[in-house]
């Protein structure tokens, strides 16, 4: 009899376990759907094919890309949070996953909760570029020139990041410039190099060759150590401003899952990411190889929606 019973509890403490397993979704999946929330064309876009092509490479299943653009990232990125946690579904970011919380009033998801974060693909540092008729050549000598003249410089902006990299400079510098706003980097940046705005700061990959063709001049760059497109060129951090960094990034998540499905993307993605091939396309795109995967991910991106969401505050960002 006391064998009996034996039995039924054994049974009975196996049941939650097999149905543990049996809801536990099969990795890899048939196919997956990489969700771009930008046109076809641009950095996202690109770098997201090289990682959907990497997974592709890893897992022998196939990989599509989908382009979802519109609303600034934000219709891409909803349609992601609303696909099973399965793998199935993923989404390919930029900067913008942190940033919008600062612009926009609501959002049809939380951003910190509603994404689990799977790895850091790349980053693109900028440049802070003047026009050669001010007279600075290096970042001290440009504070120095504003404070002298509050109000008086201005700076082309051309919204989301690049807003909050110009906000968050022009804070720890303690100087005052007026924000022009443009629709995109290229009009600010022909408008800096006709000498209609002063400076601005713009992806290093975009005005190195205005940098070598002494159309503009590169004073510092934005990420914490200096760039091999500019290798001359010193950080903003080491030049006047210790600490400052403002890095563009790519990276990709997946639906909010508690299951084992991001620890195993995750460990794949830190395979793809570690191939030569991938780093030096990467590279080659003036994009620094990212490493962070996980919960170093995970962590990263908390930072950042922290960061950045103190900058518009103190800057008086008027939410959309």
């Amino acid at each position: 009899m006391m064998k009996k019973h034996w039995r039924y509890w054994l049974a009975a403490l196996a049941l939650p376990m097999a149905m543990a397993q049996a809801q536990e979704p099969a990795f890899p999946p048939s196919q997956i759907r990489v969700i771009v929330p930008f046109p076809p064309g641009g950095p996202t876009d690109a770098i997201g094919r090289l990682v959907a092509k990497g997974l592709q490479d890893k897992l022998g299943v196939n990989v599509v890309v989908e382009n979802r653009g519109g609303a600034s990232a934000v219709i891409g990125s909803e349609a992601v949070v609303k696909s099973a946690p399965d793998g199935a579904t993923l989404l390919f970011n930029a900067t913008h996953h942190v940033t919008n919380p600062v612009f926009l009033k609501t959002l049809p998801y939380d951003t910190k909760k509603d994404f689990t974060p799977i790895a850091l693909v790349a980053g693109m540092a900028s440049a802070l570029v003047v026009n050669p008729k001010v007279p600075a050549r290096s970042v001290n000598e440009l504070i120095e020139l504003a404070k002298k003249s509050p109000d008086q410089l201005s700076m082309a902006t051309f919204g989301g990041a690049n807003q909050l990299s110009s906000a968050l400079f022009k804070s720890m510098a303690g100087i005052r410039m007026v924000e022009v706003g443009y629709k995109g980097a290229a009009p600010a940046l022909n408008d800096v190099i006709a000498g209609h705005v002063p400076l601005m700061f713009n992806s290093l990959v975009t005005v190195a060759p205005h940098v070598q063709a002494g159309k503009v001049v590169a004073l510092g760059v934005t990420d914490s150590k200096r760039s091999a497109l500019m290798p001359d060129i010193p950080t903003i951090s080491e030049a006047a401003l210790p600490g400052y960094e403002a890095v563009a990034w790519f990276g990709l998540f997946m639906p909010r899952a508690d299951n084992e499905v991001p620890g195993k993307l995750s460990a794949v993605m830190k395979e793809v990411l570690a191939d030569p091939g991938l780093r030096e396309t990467l590279s080659h795109m003036g994009a620094e190889p990212g490493t962070l995967v996980g919960d170093d991910f995970r962590q990263f991106v908390d930072a950042e929606l922290d960061k950045w969401a103190k900058v518009g505050e103190q800057s008086g960002v008027q939410k959309q």
